[in-house]
């Protein structure tokens, strides 16, 4: 149970201060934790990492239970979702995806996340009929994954789209894949 708080605590950290603002003391505060809280479970700097980037992870997990039905009102959905409500923990997630990329002990447990993702993307899709799950999860994580980027962080979020246009680019990637949206 504080090992959830401390993650995340530290994902809101992350995507408020980045990463540099990242310390123990300040996930402490952040969390409402008596000082010294957060060290005696991540220890290092590095623990305190992969502790908020193992919560995001279990965090991801839960959300990728697609009902049956509208495959591309799902996505949408999820997207939009990002966008709003879940904007703190995207903004972490980039965050983190430019530092795996300069830490190799990040490395690993970022793709772990990532990698689930695409892995579940892969049988949803499988279940709706693609006949290559494992490119179209690519294609449809990395129109997510852009999407989802540009209206967090790009030109985009001056105009963020809503979950009408969300659906509607949905279902034309899914029907560009030969997938039933």
């Amino acid at each position: 149970m504080r090992k959830a708080t401390i993650g995340d605590a530290a994902i809101e950290v992350i995507a408020a201060e980045g990463m540099r603002g990242l310390t123990h003391r300040a996930v402490d505060r952040f969390a409402g934790l008596p000082s010294g809280s957060t060290s005696y479970y991540a220890r290092t700097r590095a623990a305190l990492l992969e502790l908020a980037i193992s919560r995001m992870v279990e965090l991801d997990d839960v959300t990728l239970d697609p009902p049956p039905g509208g495959l591309a009102e799902y996505v949408a959905g999820f997207a939009h979702a990002a966008i709003t409500g879940g904007r703190t923990r995207m903004l972490a997630r980039y965050e983190f995806a430019l530092e795996a990329t300069r830490r190799p002990e990040l490395r690993e447990a970022y793709d772990r996340g990532g990698l689930m993702i695409r892995r579940r993307c892969a049988e949803v899709l499988a279940a709706r009929g693609s006949a290559e799950p494992e490119r179209h999860a690519r294609v449809l994580v990395a129109w997510l994954d852009g999407t989802i980027f540009d209206a967090l962080a790009g030109t985009g979020s001056l105009r963020p789209p809503g979950l009408a246009e969300l659906t509607v680019g949905a279902r034309e990637v899914l029907a560009g894949l030969g997938v039933a949206g």
